[in-house]
């Protein structure tokens, strides 16, 4: 029974539903911040709302029926269970801004989608390396915002004034948001060379180490795809490695089937001499 159960929740056409259900609910949540919306169908709003969590509680109900504590073993389980679970949290009094985190239901939609779901598992895999290249980033922004402290600090102390400033200055232009006619032109005109020090840093922040994440993360969907292969591969191969064990031993069983035919008939054939 239980097994039956965790396939019928599990099928495609049941997980159809329930992607179609979120995406109908996230139509829904923001409706709700449309106050005309709400005037006109705000009541249909909220018994749809409370609708498609009913049926979201009984799918994650249907799941902990069917795999019990299995259920927790897979993190997207997990997911799925946290996101309903603050849905039914009471959202008045104090706990009034839990109602805010009802949008989470929509995050839903990663886990049940597959190729979203790699794309996430792709990005936490990437973690590690991202997190080396952040902290090699925040040593060249210190670097560079003592530097431009020193050097621009006198004279532009709005944006040059103290090493957070400059960090933060640094950011700006690293993201190419009004650098050169809002801070480096201006700041050109006091310091004619300092284009020598923001060029550099432009080159090395923004071409350099942003591709560098971009490339961990492409290196770490490509290593996962080709795990994938790999284990594909050593599927069928196993598959076709005990198919041809099976065939051997059925041709084999049937070569003794044939010499026991053939030592049958030799007895009848010698039988029928001697008569």
């Amino acid at each position: 029974m239980r097994e039956q159960v965790g396939a019928w929740i599990e099928s495609k056409r049941i997980q159809g539903l329930i992607v179609g259900l979120i995406v109908i609910n996230a139509v829904t949540l923001g409706l709700e911040t449309s106050g005309s919306a709400m005037e006109r169908i705000g009541g249909l709003l909220h018994l749809l709302d409370r609708a498609i969590l009913a049926i979201f509680v009984v799918e994650i109900g249907l799941k902990l029926y069917a795999r019990r504590l299995g259920f927790f073993r897979e993190p997207w389980n997990v997911f799925d269970f946290v996101v309903v679970g603050i849905a039914l949290i009471p959202a008045s009094g104090p706990l009034a801004v839990l109602r805010a985190l009802r949008v989470l239901r929509v995050l839903r939609l990663v886990s049940m989608v597959p190729r979203l779901r790699f794309v996430v598992e792709a990005l936490l895999r990437a973690v590690p390396g991202i997190s080396s290249i952040g902290l090699l980033m925040l040593i060249l922004f210190y670097v560079f915002g003592v530097m431009a402290t020193g050097l621009f600090g006198s004279k532009f102390p709005q944006w040059f004034g103290s090493i957070a400033d400059s960090m933060y200055t640094l950011f700006q232009i690293m993201t190419l948001e009004s650098w050169s006619m809002g801070i480096v032109r201006p700041v050109m005109e006091e310091y004619a060379y300092a284009w020598l020090f923001f060029i550099p840093f432009i080159l090395v922040a923004t071409f350099t180490m942003l591709n560098l994440f971009i490339g961990i993360i492409v290196d770490t969907m490509q290593s996962m795809h080709s795990a994938e292969h790999n284990q594909d591969r050593d599927h069928i191969e196993q598959v076709v490695h005990e198919d041809t064990l099976s065939i051997g031993v059925e041709v084999r069983a049937l070569r003794k089937e044939i010499s026991a035919l053939r030592q049958v008939l030799s007895a009848a054939n010698l039988s029928d001499r001697d008569t």
